[in-house]
């Protein structure tokens, strides 16, 4: 995936999970990184996240601007998310990685069983 268009695949691959889904994106990178992108653990997630939040902007102008989403409703979650975004991206580094594989992982499941249901 080192190639330009591998990396540009994945990355439109990522943006459209994104917008369908309105988040995911990163669950797309982070496999997709970690096999092609030679980054070390701590920097995969760290790059994942950095390449999500322009995704998600552009995700949420979209919606904002077709009327999918109220400000309204949303900001009591935006404004708990930048106050946890904070927190994690603070103590991301005192951490263990085997940690943060499990608790993505705990996630994905619990996201996946909570979709089929």
């Amino acid at each position: 995936m080192k190639t330009r268009w591998g990396v540009t695949a994945a990355a439109v691959l990522a943006g459209a999970v994104n917008g369908l889904f309105g988040g995911g994106g990163g669950m797309v990178l982070l496999p997709l990184l970690q096999r092609g992108g030679g980054l070390g653990d701590r920097r995969l997630f760290a790059t994942s996240l950095a390449i999500i939040f322009p995704m998600c902007l552009v995700s949420g102008a979209v919606y904002l601007l077709q009327g999918g989403v109220s400000l309204r409703d949303a900001m009591p979650y935006l404004l708990g998310g930048l106050a946890g975004g904070a927190i994690g991206g603070l103590t991301f580094s005192r951490v263990p990685v085997t940690w943060l594989k499990a608790v993505f992982a705990l996630f994905l499941l619990y996201g996946g069983v909570r979709y089929l249901l």
